[in-house]
């Protein structure tokens, strides 16, 4: 049996530059966050004698005179716009039952769909038989929130062609708070692997498809064979997401591309090592900080 063994490393100093950027404002439920009167409560906080007080853990933002927590780890919070990747976990009449990582199923009717090959029509007692036939239980889709509930239930749509059920590929989860918003969360890496960024902390990463399928309306999953080459680029991608979520860095899509970058001169494997994941991230780190300063 091959057996593996490391020696205590040095840690190399962050510059302080690096250090500088990088803190935050922290703080843990019961922390004063301000004394000062003059600002309005935010989530993750409450007013207790005359002092803005934290509910949550998590880092502190302030918005003009609102303030706010933004928690560290939490579940998905739906807002309308937003791109999530979910699994069926359920059909039911006239819809479906998805799991996005939020605290209640997300739902998805059959009237917020469009229907295979893009018809566009009234939706009838034959459409709803053929459900199953369109998404079953375990399949993955993407769709974009469309509603959101006075319960905090989300209500999906998948009228875009972009949108739709997901082939081959790798799903990994995230904390929804480390995925960045942006205009657009459907990325098509120089690498050769696309990646979806939902915002519930769902990543999807997979080959990316030489021509779009937009005839198809969504429904026809690409079940050929991916090549041993994509297969690397999509397992190194993976293991990239994972070093950045353990060093707790925002995901999007020059971050993940830097980190891919920085991974090169490493095996696979060798990524997910602690000391290793560690100079790749802040290798990371320190280009990005290039980039914007």
């Amino acid at each position: 049996m091959a057996m593996e063994m490391r020696l205590p490393a040095a840690r190399k100093p962050l510059s302080e530059r690096l250090g500088r950027d990088t803190k935050k404002h922290l703080v843990v439920p019961g922390d004063t966050i301000t004394t000062d009167t003059g600002f309005m409560r935010g989530h993750g906080t409450y007013m207790g004698e005359e002092k803005l007080i934290a509910s949550v853990a998590g880092s502190v933002e302030r918005v003009n005179k609102l303030i706010c927590v933004k928690a560290l780890k939490t579940r998905y919070i739906g807002e309308v716009g937003d791109i999530v990747v979910g699994r069926i976990t359920e059909v039911q009449q006239k819809r479906w039952k998805v799991e996005t990582n939020s605290r209640l199923d997300s739902v998805l009717l059959l009237s917020s769909m469009n229907l295979p090959g893009g018809e566009l029509r009234r939706r009838s007692a034959e459409d709803e038989l053929a459900m199953r036939g369109f998404l079953q239980e375990g399949d993955l889709i993407s769709a974009e929130v469309q509603a959101v509930f006075s319960d905090g239930a989300v209500s999906l749509h998948t009228r875009s062609l972009k949108y739709g059920k997901l082939g081959q590929g790798v799903l990994v989860q995230v904390s929804p708070s480390l995925v960045k918003r942006q205009k657009t969360h459907f990325h098509d890496l120089p690498c050769g692997a696309s990646v979806i960024l939902g915002n519930n902390g769902f990543i999807w990463i997979y080959p990316t498809p030489e021509h779009k399928e937009e005839e198809a309306g969504g429904f026809i999953a690409n079940l050929e064979p991916v090549s041993l080459a994509d297969r690397e680029v999509i397992s190194r991608l993976r293991n990239c997401v994972i070093s950045l979520v353990t060093q707790r860095m925002m995901l999007y899509d020059t971050s993940i591309l830097y980190c891919y970058e920085a991974s090169l001169p490493h095996q696979i494997k060798d990524i997910l090592k602690p000391e290793i994941m560690e100079e790749i991230v802040m290798e990371t780190r320190q280009r990005l900080l290039e980039q914007e300063g």
